[in-house]
């Protein structure tokens, strides 16, 4: 098998057609050169060479290697371009997932301020459930993901970036529209609207009323806060959601304070993958920058 050091030398000589000129271009003597030649031509098992005097003439063995390793060396050079390309933190490019909510505000924020310190970053984003977003963290499809709540995972680390309030969310004629806030418990007989499980907020809700001591009816499950939020205006149940100021979901909807209630958001990545620079400089710009 050729090594990529025995393609450099080979496409050197092939062009030179001098083992005197080769080896000064090569930095090897010329013994090692006739010797590395020597063992190519058996590796392969015909001359590449056809010897006019002290010139080397490619024969149709050599040209069909020569013509292979140029591409080769090309191919090479063009990865290794593309490679640091990638890996420049001023050009090159880092893979951040999301969850749907922090679609229409925090990873928006997060990308415009970001992109007027480093231009030239490219983001391949993708947004999914909160169990997803782990999952690929954890295979390596993506660098980093912004989740809510912590994930179970080992295998994944977190960094708090931010947190919000929590908040029982009713139709606007509710009974309970008028508090100032609410216990969870007092709203353990209404119908809920949630996030499909596997969903982040789906397993802050369930954790909620768990700790509340109920488990909701729910009458409709979804993969979008807004839907819930919608469906909430229309009255057909409640749900614990973020508080966002300003607000970002449907009108009509009263946001009952849950007491101590609050949703942490934070950044994940693999623990046992190396960040690329890119990557590595957009987490630190995320870790120092408020958020919430």
């Amino acid at each position: 098998m050729m090594l990529t050091e025995d393609l450099e030398w080979f496409v050197v000589l092939a062009e030179t057609q001098q083992v005197t000129a080769t080896a000064d271009l090569t930095h090897l003597s010329q013994p090692t050169l006739s010797r590395k030649l020597a063992r190519l031509e058996g590796q392969i098992g015909v001359r590449l060479f056809d010897r006019q005097g002290r010139r080397l003439e490619l024969n149709r063995y050599g040209e069909i290697l020569y013509e292979h390793a140029r591409t080769a060396l090309d191919a090479l050079d063009a990865a290794q371009t593309e490679i640091r390309s990638l890996a420049s933190p001023e050009s090159g490019t880092v893979r951040l997932d999301f969850l749907h909510s922090f679609g229409t505000w925090l990873v928006p924020h997060m990308l415009r301020g970001y992109r007027v310190e480093h231009p030239g970053v490219r983001f391949e984003l993708h947004q999914d459930s909160a169990q997803f977003l782990v999952d690929r963290i954890a295979a390596g499809a993506s660098d980093l993901a912004v989740v809510s709540p912590q994930p179970r995972d080992p295998q994944v680390a977190w960094m708090q970036i931010a947190q919000q309030s929590l908040a029982l969310a009713v139709p606007a004629d509710h009974r309970f529209a008028q508090l100032r806030s609410v216990e969870l418990a007092d709203a353990s007989a209404e119908p809920f609207i949630g996030m499909h499980p596997n969903f982040g907020m789906r397993r802050i809700l369930d954790e909620l009323c768990a700790a509340a001591g109920f488990t909701p009816n729910f009458v409709f499950e979804s993969s979008e806060l807004a839907t819930v939020g919608g469906l909430v205006s229309a009255s057909f149940g409640v749900s614990v959601m973020p508080v966002q100021d300003p607000p970002i979901w449907a009108e009509g909807v009263v946001y009952v304070p849950i007491e101590g209630a609050q949703r942490k958001i934070g950044l994940i990545w693999s623990k046992s993958r190396e960040l690329s620079d890119p990557a590595r400089t957009f987490r630190d710009y995320v870790e120092r920058t408020t958020w919430s």
